[in-house]
């Protein structure tokens, strides 16, 4: 009864939220603090009578709050439920093999190659630099070289390694970079230590910034998503969501995440914290004989050097603590830490100094 598409996929597969037991969830790089506090407030004043009418299309209220903190028109702002909605809008209305391989680098976010397969879009994975960053003059040249790309897509800081690009580097990239062809960034980090390229967005027809309130706003459970560009790249993420969905931000996610704009105050305090506790993570882990890679994420990525990464990953989970193991060939060894609370790391660090002392 299967239809030969649905045959083909290999689906994207998400960290463990386990129900067996209680554990220290370090796996899955949700924010360890609460929502803003006027969330809270929201949710019980609510009117659920509203409820019975359909959510606003244009989420415009949401996009006009969104587009102000970046200083862009609404639309120039496009909203939908969770970035991988976004991102895969992106992917329908940005890249076919009509004009060659879409290109990302070689170890990332792995939900990429996915949608390339659901939507039959031929692609090219980029080698990382030796010390695993991006390295976008390898896109450059292979793009030189085969004429072959449909656009690049790529995140900042990278996932699973943390590893950042800075402004400038980006600029000369686009600036080296065809056109005529899609450029996305998907900054869902960006917010723990990194510059967004957000303020590029006028000066580049061809950039799309993909962002989420999953981890700087501490939303990952509403699934609430956005993209900066330019309009008629915005208007092109408008004519793949109505070709599909067109009420797919509910009333109350639409609330919420205009709420959670408005508070960036409360957000910055504790994503600097969490970027505080990110650095004592670090800089514990390399005093104890790990290899860390230098992280402007939520999240570490790291390995014990002689000790596979599915050991670490396995003998960490047998002792209440989890976190996020790739079993692919190039980063076996590694595993990659969200970053928890002070509490959570202290104990992991403790777990982490009794389980693999030298």
């Amino acid at each position: 009864m299967l239809s030969e598409r649905i045959r083909k996929l290999t689906p994207y597969v998400p960290g463990e939220q386990p129900r067996d037991k209680a554990y220290i969830k370090l796996n899955t790089n949700e924010n360890p603090y609460p929502p803003s506090p006027g969330i809270r407030e929201l949710l019980k004043t609510f009117d659920y009578n509203i409820l019975r009418l359909y959510p606003d299309p244009l989420a415009l209220n949401l996009r006009e709050k969104i587009g102000n903190l970046y200083q862009l028109p609404p639309d120039c702002v496009f909203a939908g439920n969770g970035s991988d909605e976004v991102l895969s809008f992106a992917f329908f209305a940005f890249f076919d093999n009509s004009r060659g391989e879409l290109f990302f680098p070689e170890f990332t976010y792995s939900f990429y190659p996915v949608y390339c397969d659901f939507y039959s879009i031929r692609y090219k994975k980029i080698p990382l630099k030796p010390d695993f960053g991006i390295d976008l003059d390898a896109f450059l040249q292979a793009d030189s070289l085969t004429s072959a790309s449909c656009g690049i897509i790529f995140p900042n800081p990278n996932a699973p390694t943390g590893m950042y690009i800075n402004l400038k580097d980006i600029q000369a990239f686009l600036n080296a970079y065809a056109k005529d062809r899609v450029v996305i960034i998907d900054e869902a980090y960006i917010d723990f230590g990194g510059e967004s390229a957000a303020s590029l967005v006028p000066e580049y027809n061809n950039l799309l910034i993909v962002k989420t309130f999953s981890k700087s706003r501490s939303l990952a459970g509403l699934r609430l998503g956005y993209a900066l560009g330019q309009a008629p790249l915005i208007k092109a993420l408008f004519t793949a969501k109505d070709s599909f969905n067109s009420y797919p931000l509910d009333t109350l996610a639409q609330k919420i995440g205009e709420l959670a704009i408005e508070d960036s105050h409360y957000y910055s305090q504790i994503n600097s914290q969490v970027a505080a506790t990110r650095e004592i993570l670090s800089t514990s882990l390399s005093e104890l004989g790990w290899k860390v890679f230098p992280s402007k994420a939520n999240f570490v990525f790291a390995g014990k050097p002689g000790i596979p990464g599915e050991v670490v990953y396995r003998t960490l989970k047998e002792h209440g603590i989890l976190v996020r193991y790739f079993n692919k060939q190039g980063i076996k060894d590694y595993v990659r830490i969200t970053v928890g609370t002070e509490k959570e790391i202290t104990l992991f660090l403790e777990k982490v100094k009794k389980l693999f002392s030298s």
